[in-house]
């Protein structure tokens, strides 16, 4: 892909430009509701709840106000049905979501351990997940996007990178901004091209939002001081890292940085903590927030989804992440 980075001079690209798109899986989320190890007995389950990193991100940022829409595929099913209407209810566009007569949509069972791990039973590679296509639907909603949303699950769906190679320039070319959640296992690195992939779009990404150690796995180096150099020399202008209950870090490209400290709450379910503040924290700058006020809001948003059973049950709209930051203790 011969793309030139053409960064934007300052920020995201402003909401008005078009929608915050992504691309990538949607599934049904289904949950033992008692702790233990595995499914080899019969069990009482909760679900289906709407779900898939790249379904959740767009739906939080659909609900705090920000234009979105979203690249995926379901089933012609009461799990794809589920998914769509939690979406559209919320404001995402689905016009670019591939309905499939013949593919089921994709699915997870889940069930925590005592300890809070967990196991998981997918069928993503054979359910319509695996369906997700460069289809005219899906160019024109690339022709008017004004931000690309990239996610590392999109690396380990075949067939998802011919859609990235066609939306990087066309967002580009229309002034867009793009962001990458490298949310990548090390060992998936060593596959095909995922290295390489992951470093073209690194060099087109004005903003990068790591969990953790995917920082270092990102940059290539260990050490956060050097971690975030690394990519701001490769063009990056924003890196904001999520800190989990430490909170989450702002770092400009002019050598500025903000510290956000986490809420207090409940856990119930962590799943989408991290899409959810990707969400938030993207629309709300989009929308023309300051960093400070978009770490507030994201970490707010991360903060209140793992109070909910669910991927997505704790999104939240504007005024209830005000009423949640109003009402909620956050760490010294």
């Amino acid at each position: 892909m011969h793309v030139e980075a053409n960064r934007r001079a300052g920020g995201l690209a402003p909401d008005a430009l078009g929608p915050t798109v992504t691309v990538g899986e949607i599934l049904v989320e289904i949950m033992a509701t008692a702790r233990g190890e595995g499914f080899l007995e019969p069990l009482d389950l909760r679900g289906p709840f709407p779900s898939g990193a790249p379904a959740i991100f767009i739906d939080q940022c659909a609900r705090l106000g920000g234009s979105a829409g979203i690249v995926a595929a379901v089933g012609d099913d009461d799990f794809g049905r589920v998914n769509l209407r939690r979406l559209e209810r919320d404001g995402a566009d689905t016009s670019a979501v591939l309905v499939s007569p013949d593919w089921p949509t994709g699915s997870a069972f889940v069930r925590y351990r005592d300890d809070g791990s967990r196991d998981f039973v997918f069928n993503i590679a054979k359910s319509a997940a695996s369906l997700v296509s460069l289809t005219e639907e899906a160019k024109a909603l690339f022709a008017r996007a004004g931000h690309l949303h990239v996610m590392g699950t999109a690396f380990a769906i075949p067939g998802l990178w011919a859609l990235l190679e066609h939306a990087l320039p066309v967002v580009r070319a229309r002034g867009g901004s793009v962001s990458l959640d490298p949310n990548l296992r090390k060992e998936l690195l060593a596959h095909g091209q995922t290295r390489e992939r992951l470093e073209l779009v690194i060099g087109q990404a004005d903003l990068v939002l790591p969990s953790g150690d995917e920082l270092f796995l990102a940059a290539g180096v260990e050490g956060e001081e050097a971690a975030v150099a690394a990519l701001f020399e490769r063009g990056v202008r924003e890196v904001v890292l999520k800190r989990g209950e430490r909170g989450s870090t702002w770092f400009g490209d002019g050598g500025g940085r903000v510290d956000c400290p986490a809420f207090v709450v409940a856990e119930v379910d962590p799943t989408g903590a991290g899409d959810c503040f990707g969400g938030a924290y993207v629309a709300c700058r989009r929308l023309g927030m300051p960093p400070e006020s978009a770490l507030l809001y994201a970490n707010a948003a991360g903060a209140r989804n793992v109070t909910v059973l669910g991927p997505m049950e704790g999104a939240g709209t504007r005024g209830e992440l005000d009423a949640f930051i109003a009402a909620t203790p956050r760490r010294a």
